[in-house]
């Protein structure tokens, strides 16, 4: 009898997980922005731009990363979602021009996809635990320095150093 209840609940485990890695992934179809819309506006507030990753969905809130599989050649691309639509009721993602270049279907214009939200917890490109990450070490440089030529470099250090005899003299006037 007991045996029975742990076999139960096991098939019942895997069918709730099987469902629910289902409803993660959203299968239809894809099209992408016009060059018309390049410059506009979108939901959120920010411009569109052609070689942006960024994508338009109906239900997945602003922000969200997608991941969008081509299922014809298995291409993947992650795209943020920054817009609403599409509003055709046979389309369910709108690409931006670079995503839907990266899947390769510009020639076709639509083409099927598969859609998998990302979670925070699994981001793409992130290095596995074995990877050792190397730590930065950022230091910020004078601007003045940034676009001369070094040859020029110390010409303009030497420019700035205050000569010693201002120094004494700040220091006498202090006193």
């Amino acid at each position: 009898m007991a045996i029975k209840r742990i076999f139960a609940c096991c098939i019942c485990l895997t069918l709730t997980a099987l469902i629910a890695k289902a409803q993660h992934s959203i299968k239809g179809k894809a099209t992408y922005y016009s060059d018309k819309l390049h410059g506009r506006k979108t939901s959120n507030g920010e411009r569109y731009h052609r070689d942006s990753m960024t994508c338009a969905h109906k239900k997945f809130p602003f922000g969200t990363l997608l991941r969008v599989r081509n299922t014809l050649n298995d291409r993947e691309v992650v795209v943020r979602v920054t817009d609403r639509g599409p509003y055709a009721k046979r389309y369910i993602i709108d690409l931006s021009k670079a995503a839907a270049r990266q899947l390769n279907f510009l020639k076709r214009g639509v083409c099927p996809v598969e859609i998998t939200p990302i979670s925070p917890d699994n981001i793409p490109f992130r290095a596995e635990n074995g990877e050792i990450i190397p730590k930065l070490n950022l230091q910020f440089q004078d601007m003045t320095m940034y676009p001369v030529p070094i040859w020029r470099q110390q010409q303009i250090l030497q420019e700035k150093k205050p000569d010693p005899t201002e120094i004494k003299n700040i220091d006498n006037k202090k006193q």
